[in-house]
C-alpha cells in the first residue's frame, strides 16, 4: 500500500475530510438596511424658483426700482432703460405704415375705376404688410426697454446701478420667488426602500434654532455611485417668514 493511500484511509477513519472535499458555506441573505431612525443628514433651503434677469438690449439705465432684499409683484417694472432711439424708430415705422396703407387704398380705388391691375394691388398690399411687420418689430424692441418681474418675490442681488450703461445679455438682478421654500438633501442609498413621496420628517434649521415639519416631494431616479447617496427634494408643511433661501440644517427622520 502506498503512503498516499494509507494517509487518505487514515484521515477517513479519523473523520477528517480532505481539503478538496470540503463544501463552501451557503450564502446568507443580507440583513435589511436599518430604518433611518435617528439618522441626520444635511439640508439646504432653496427657493421654489430663482432666476437672473439680463439686459435684452444695450442701453443706459434710466430707472432702477429695486434694491437688495426688496420685494416686488408679478409684472412690476424693476429696471427701465433709456428708450429714445427705439421710440423714434417706432414712430418712423408707424408713419411708413400709414403711407403704405394710404397707397393701398388709392390702388383699390383706381382698380374700381379700371385704372390699376391686380399686380399693382398685390404690390401695394405687400408693402403695407411689410410696414405693419416693421411696426410690430419696433414695438417689441420698445417693450424690451422695461425689465419686469416674472413673478412675485425678492431681489437677491443687484448687479447694476442707476445711469449705468449695459450691454445685451449683461446680468442685471438676481430674483428669488416668494412662497414656500424647497429642501434639498442627499440621503444614503440604503434608505431607498423606505424613501417615498410623502414621507414625513423634521428639519432643524441652524440659523433659527427651531425644528420644522416637512415631507419628501421627490426622489431622484439615479444613485450617486461615488457617495452612495440619492438626491431628495422636500417641502415644508407650512409657510415660515423667518426662513430664507440659503439657510441650512439637518433632516431628522423618525423611527420606523
Amino acid at each position: 500500500m502506498s503512503f498516499t493511500r494509507f494517509l487518505f484511509l487514515g484521515l477517513a477513519v479519523a473523520g477528517i475530510q480532505p481539503a478538496a472535499a470540503q463544501t463552501p458555506p451557503a450564502p446568507r441573505a443580507a440583513a435589511p438596511a436599518a430604518a433611518p431612525a435617528g439618522d441626520t443628514i444635511r439640508v439646504l433651503l432653496a427657493p421654489d424658483r430663482e432666476t437672473t434677469l439680463a439686459s435684452p438690449i444695450p442701453g443706459r439705465i434710466r430707472t432702477l426700482n429695486t434694491s437688495l432684499g426688496s420685494t416686488f409683484g408679478a409684472g412690476q417694472v424693476l429696471i427701465g432703460l433709456e428708450c429714445d432711439e427705439p421710440n423714434a424708430r417706432l414712430r418712423i415705422a408707424k408713419a411708413e405704415l400709414a403711407s403704405a396703407v394710404e397707397q393701398l387704398d388709392a390702388k383699390k380705388r383706381m382698380q374700381a375705376l379700371q385704372q390699376a391691375g391686380d399686380v399693382e394691388i398685390n404690390l401695394a398690399l405687400s408693402a403695407a404688410e411689410k410696414a405693419r411687420a416693421q411696426v410690430a418689430l419696433q414695438q417689441a424692441q420698445v417693450s424690451q426697454c422695461s425689465i419686469t418681474a416674472p413673478w412675485s418675490g425678492r431681489a437677491a442681488k443687484v448687479h447694476v446701478r442707476s445711469h449705468m450703461s449695459v450691454t445685451a445679455g449683461q446680468p442685471l438682478v438676481d430674483l428669488v420667488k416668494a412662497g414656500p421654500l424647497k429642501l434639498r438633501l442627499n440621503a444614503p442609498s440604503r434608505w431607498l426602500g423606505q424613501l417615498k413621496n410623502g414621507l414625513a420628517f423634521e428639519v432643524a434649521i441652524e440659523e433659527t434654532g427651531k425644528r420644522y415639519p416637512a415631507r419628501v416631494s421627490a426622489v431622484n431616479s439615479r444613485v450617486d455611485s461615488v457617495s452612495q447617496t440619492v438626491e431628495l427634494e422636500a417641502t415644508l408643511a407650512g409657510s415660515y417668514p423667518e426662513l430664507l433661501p440659503g439657510m441650512s440644517g439637518t433632516a431628522i427622520f423618525p423611527p420606523r
